[in-house]
């Protein structure tokens, strides 16, 4: 029987076939990885071929062998197109899965909607987002995963090295299904050119955050967090969103959130991108109001909207340096200034420089890497300049946590602070540092989600009902200091459903403390255990509270000298793992940068039972409070604040708190 003959099922569980399929042609209308650069010697791409021919027998190597080496060629990695599959790959309801376990199921059916077509950045190279956020190297590995998640029982563990199935191994029903790593390097080893190299070589990947963990939910997942941000970031400037200027650039999978999440906030918002593809693609899925593609029409569209006091979200077809140099000539103030391009990976498309168009760039960063790097670091140069002149003029600029502010200073940029502080290094702070760490993190409040396993709507609507009701219950009785955070919230998820944020799952996003998480998880439980709703996976975004130790982002407001150090990240997914997570992960790198960041995230499937309320009461309190307890012990004020509520709230919780030091000591010695 032929490949495509087979149903979805039959797919999944025939994992790689044993007869090759029909090669898969380039499809052109699909916004592609660009081409990474020639990075391996003669001895190494023989290296990689061979690491690609181990998943398939030895009589299809002479068939594979050219194909391999013409994508290696072309490409700069070896994806195996020809193994995509036939079916469309999107978030299918759990039932619709081969499984013997719900919650490899439900893993499978969270694997599929990082790859959908429209959550995904380049889905043909299984990147989700980031340019190189991936949560599989080559579609071998997808079809071996599968395949392996429709066989294990919950007796089994199923380990993933890098986007590879290492295999099942024997567990226990308490175990995790599924042990993600990604990326995890010998330190001297995480340099840009390491991860070009080893993942070339196809024995390592870039899993992001929440891409290769298999917990992306679309651009929905930052927009709350973003609209977070936005309105913190206008409250901090003392201004109302109504007719005030936000001016960023993006429109990937993380950055394409911006737009949306000014909307909800009710400011104007400019986001610039020179990918056409996408920012069609963002334009059509609504969460753009606007397409411009010229400065004057733009400068034209923007005063109107200023004098009209509009909330509208315009995309500007174009890069971000003409936009912050045109709105300078022209006067314009912007209020809130950002950036969200992916300068985490700055040499491989993350960040496009002015004076070159997108396909020159593209062409450039594959034939001509070191003169490519010579004009994206010309273009940051002028960039800050630009961004410098507006911010004399009162604008307000933050680091969105993309490595902006640190690229822009190893080209050097005038971003450096003239008064450095341990910690304090730039001129603009990092949005962790004056909004989200002291006003959420430190509180324990982060990126709480969930997604509906049947794929009903009317699931997650009964959710966002289940969610509010919890919020405002617990903000009764709520201290003045979090306040703020639950108004934000509740006022969130009542607009959940008419702001339209699903893409792919059905799926939800709020930020919610530890009470809040295990009050909302358990009352899903036992709506679950009524009947009420199908089964709920939990998640949240790495970037939270206690899953990332990240210098330049989430842990830029911890000033005790610790924020270089990734203990609380690995503490955060071992924890994770004995407590009842159904699959959790730890990866190098994310938002800012290969070897600039440790993250960890997790998956835990609710099914109604007693089992499943144990398991969320004693993970989701040890997954905040772990960094609530390194936030308070570098003495940040609502960290202490939030640790001392939550030994009050659990007698066997004890941690150690930190002594002041008088200041007026120092002054003696």
């Amino acid at each position: 029987m032929q490949l495509t003959e087979l149903s979805f099922k039959d797919q999944i569980l025939e994992g790689i076939p044993d007869v090759l399929p029909q090669p898969k042609p380039y499809d052109s209308a699909i916004n592609h990885a660009p081409k990474r650069k020639t990075i391996l010697s003669p001895k190494e791409e023989e290296l990689a071929l061979r690491n690609a021919l181990r998943y398939f027998d030895p009589r299809h190597h002479r068939v594979l062998l050219p194909e391999f080496k013409s994508e290696l060629d072309t490409y700069g990695r070896i994806y195996m197109y020809r193994f995509r599959p036939d079916y469309k790959i999107y978030a299918r309801p759990i039932d619709a899965y081969p499984a013997k376990s719900r919650q490899a199921a439900a893993i499978m059916l969270m694997i599929q909607n990082n790859l959908d077509h429209a959550v995904a950045q380049h889905p043909h190279e299984l990147i989700t987002y980031g340019g190189n956020g991936a949560v599989f190297s080559n579609w071998a590995q997808y079809r071996l995963t599968m395949r392996y998640l429709a066989e294990m029982t919950d007796e089994q563990t199923l380990v993933m090295y890098s986007g590879h199935p290492l295999g099942l191994f024997p567990s226990h029903r308490e175990a995790p299904r599924v042990v993600v790593t990604n990326g995890m390097m010998i330190p001297n080893y995480s340099q840009p050119d390491d991860w070009e190299k080893f993942n070339a070589l196809g024995v390592t990947q870039y899993g992001q955050m929440t891409a290769g963990s298999y917990m992306y939910i679309g651009p929905q997942g930052i927009v709350h967090g973003t609209t977070i941000t936005v309105l913190n970031g206008f409250r901090k400037i003392g201004k109302s969103p109504k007719g005030h200027l936000f001016v960023t650039s993006g429109l990937g999978g993380m950055s394409g959130a911006q737009p949306k999440a000014g909307n909800i906030a009710g400011c104007i918002t400019v986001c610039a991108e020179v990918n056409p593809k996408i920012t069609q693609v963002r334009l059509d899925q609504g969460w753009i109001d606007e397409k411009i593609s010229h400065l004057d029409r733009l400068v034209t569209r923007v005063k109107e909207a200023k004098s009209k006091k509009e909330t509208v979200s315009i995309a500007y077809l174009g890069n971000i340096v003409d936009v912050w140099e045109k709105f300078d000539e022209e006067h314009i103030h912007i209020d809130l200034g950002s950036d969200q391009t992916s300068l985490h990976n700055p040499w491989a498309g993350g960040y496009y420089p002015a004076g070159l168009s997108f396909e020159a760039s593209n062409k450039m960063m594959a034939e001509d890497p070191e003169r490519f790097k010579e004009k994206v670091q010309e273009s940051l140069r002028r960039h800050a300049k630009a961004i410098n002149q507006h911010t004399a003029r009162g604008t307000y600029f933050f680091d969105y946590g993309n490595a902006f502010l640190l690229e822009a200073s190893r080209a050097g940029a005038d971003v450096m602070s003239d008064n450095q502080d341990l910690g304090r290094e730039f001129k603009y702070p990092s949005y962790v540092q004056d909004i989200m760490g002291p006003m959420c993190f430190d509180y324990g409040f982060g990126p709480f989600r969930w997604v509906c396993a049947s794929g009903e709507p009317e699931d997650l609507a009964k959710t966002d009902a289940i969610a509010c009701e919890v919020l405002e219950a617990i903000m009764q009785n709520s201290p003045e200091a979090i306040q703020q955070q639950m108004a934000d919230n509740i006022r969130w998820i009542k607009g959940a459903q008419d702001n339209k944020l699903v893409v792919g799952s059905q799926a939800r996003i709020l930020y919610a403390d530890a009470e809040g998480r295990m009050k909302i998880a358990e009352a899903f439980n036992q709506a679950i255990s009524k009947g009420d709703i199908g089964e709920v996976i939990l998640g949240r975004d790495h970037h939270d509270v206690s899953g990332t130790d990240s210098p330049y982002r989430e842990t830029s407001n911890i000033y005790d000298g610790s924020r270089f150090t990734a203990d609380m990240a690995i503490h955060n997914v071992i924890g994770d793992s004995f407590r009842g997570a159904t699959w959790v992960s730890i990866h190098n790198g994310g938002g800012v940068g290969w070897g600039e960041v440790i993250n960890g995230g997790f998956g835990m499937v609710l099914d109604g039972t007693k089992e499943a309320s144990i398991r969320l009461k004693q993970m989701l309190f040890w997954d905040v409070n772990n960094g609530i307890s390194r936030r308070s012990w570098a003495r940040n004020d609502g960290a202490i604040f939030a640790i001392k509520r939550a030994m009050e709230a659990e007698p066997n919780l004890k941690v150690t708190l930190p002594n002041h030091v008088d200041d007026d000591l120092f002054k003696l010695i």
